[in-house]
């Protein structure tokens, strides 16, 4: 989820700080084309068609470990990266109180509260005014968990290590995590939350540091101030969770690296869409972010795979590594500042149709991309641009009902396999990437397909390249270089 504070809290909020200023002083101080069943019809130009088996597009419900792609040339620095809501997921295993897997419909409106506040940041005068609409025009009904949302990694904090479960965010800025004693509220998560009195090497951040003041270009909010001059941050999220609480230090342990002193917040009032997740990896590109404080370690450079489905792992490495030959990439557009990853889109592709979309309607908005953001976002043109080739080329397959923001979807009843046109965005640099079948279809259901994009509402709304069309590629951010990288079949 990507971290969006463009307008105030509300006067509960400030209320809470206040009240945190007296509790707490008491408390304490201190991741080709790699598809399952599928067959590809080809010619001299390339792949256009992929022959798909439905049931490769579910998910199972028994985890399978990918073998990590050049596993002998990661650092140690890699970790393994799963679904929240996967068979590979620790989280949510304790039968006595399980997780609750949200249906599609509320995945998706989600998303859109999600989308709504990057957009908001992007650009404030964008047409977001209903973000705090709960009553958003999205179906309530039953369906199978999107095989994407917040992907998730385990790191160590604290002094003995403490190991935690985090969903990384290429969105946020601020690494944030529950702390006892919970003085506001504490949802609940699976590991044991945080203790930083039980950390040797936890301190606070005072307010008059210069760590204090980033807050306000990592988070969009000005940091408040205890009474005995604590800085303490606040964070709200598109779907209105929020986190609040002490900007701190400690120990940091990525697999058998470790940074003293690591900048993070200390939740002592956390609300919202977590899962039972410690709280938020920020991988953004703020002096705060993970990124930026193991630099030295790790030069800027980061790489993930996503798995096609829920019951796969896939990775999260940090530093460089070898790179392959079939890694292509495209240089970061920083016309838009450096918020975000803005890549530059030129064009898109259909079943070996360029679309006729003019540059402009791409260049209005600009585009992200953002791992928190499920389904990817085009402006008005060209996702009806889109639709059409899309709808021309599956014109063998009923149409069903839109499901949510999904309005594309197909009657797949009494098929077992489907034929469908290869879907390619051309990115700055002449970057071709191919998009698997998982990364152009939601299964609804069984026998429900929908196309895995979406619209606008407006044409200054930007762009996202979300995560349903990163899956499977390894997506190399060399942030110090100023380019984006997509190698195929990063999770095989």
């Amino acid at each position: 989820m990507a971290t969006f504070l463009t307008y105030s809290f509300s006067l509960m909020k400030l209320l809470v700080f206040s009240s945190l200023s007296l509790i707490l002083v008491s408390c304490f101080v201190k991741k080709s084309n790699a598809f399952e069943g599928r067959k590809d019809s080809t010619s001299a130009t390339g792949i256009h068609f992929h022959t798909v088996k439905i049931s490769s597009l579910l998910p199972a419900s028994v985890c399978t470990t990918s073998s990590i792609k050049g596993t002998s040339n990661k650092r140690q620095s890699t970790l393994e990266v799963y679904h929240r809501y996967g068979p590979c997921s620790q989280l949510g295993q304790d039968k006595a109180n399980p997780t609750t897997i949200p249906s599609l419909s509320e995945i998706l409106m989600n998303d859109e509260f999600h989308v709504k506040s990057i957009q908001a940041q992007v650009n404030p005068n964008s047409n977001t005014k209903n973000l705090n609409d709960k009553k958003a025009n999205l179906p309530v009904q039953s369906g199978r968990s999107l095989d994407t949302g917040n992907y998730i990694v385990t790191i160590g904090l604290g002094t003995p290590k403490k190991t935690l479960s985090f969903a990384f965010d290429t969105g946020s800025d601020l690494t944030w995590t529950q702390c006892e004693p919970c003085a506001g509220s504490c949802y609940e998560q699976q590991e044991p939350i945080f203790n930083p009195s039980t950390s040797t090497t936890y301190s606070n951040v005072s307010c008059s540091s210069a760590q204090c003041s980033q807050l306000l270009s990592a988070t969009g909010n000005k940091p408040g101030c205890t009474s005995s001059s604590t800085c303490i941050y606040e964070i709200l999220y598109g779907d209105l969770s929020s986190s609040v609480g002490f900007l701190s230090k400690d120990k940091l342990t990525i697999t058998r690296d470790t940074f003293p002193n690591f900048l993070f917040g200390c939740g002592q009032d956390n609300e919202g869409l977590f899962g039972k997740t410690a709280g938020i990896l920020a991988l953004g590109r703020n002096p705060i972010s993970i990124i930026s404080q193991t630099a030295q370690k790790y030069g800027k450079y980061f790489s993930y795979c996503l798995p096609s489905t829920s019951s796969q792992t896939g990775y999260l490495t940090l530093g460089k590594n070898k790179v392959s030959d079939n890694v292509k990439f495209t240089p970061f557009d920083n016309s838009h500042g450096q918020t975000f990853y803005f890549i530059n889109i030129l064009s898109i592709t259909i079943g070996g149709r360029q679309l006729p979309i003019e540059q402009s309607v791409f260049k209005t908005s600009g585009c992200i991309i953002d791992s928190g953001t499920v389904i990817t976002r085009l402006p008005p043109a060209a996702y009806a641009t889109m639709r059409i080739e899309f709808g021309k080329q599956m014109s063998k397959y009923k149409i069903a009902p839109a499901f949510s923001i999904l309005d594309t979807c197909y009657d797949v009843s009494g098929y077992t396999t489907i034929t469908i046109p290869v879907i390619s965005f051309t990115f700055s640099g002449n970057v071709k990437v191919n998009l698997a079948p998982s990364e152009i279809l939601v299964a609804a259901s069984a026998t429900t397909i929908c196309l895995a994009f979406a619209s606008n509402k407006d044409v200054s709304d930007v762009g996202i390249f979300g995560n349903t069309q990163q899956k499977t590629f390894e997506v190399i951010y060399d942030v110090a270089g100023g380019k984006l990288g997509f190698g195929p079949g990063g999770c095989q």
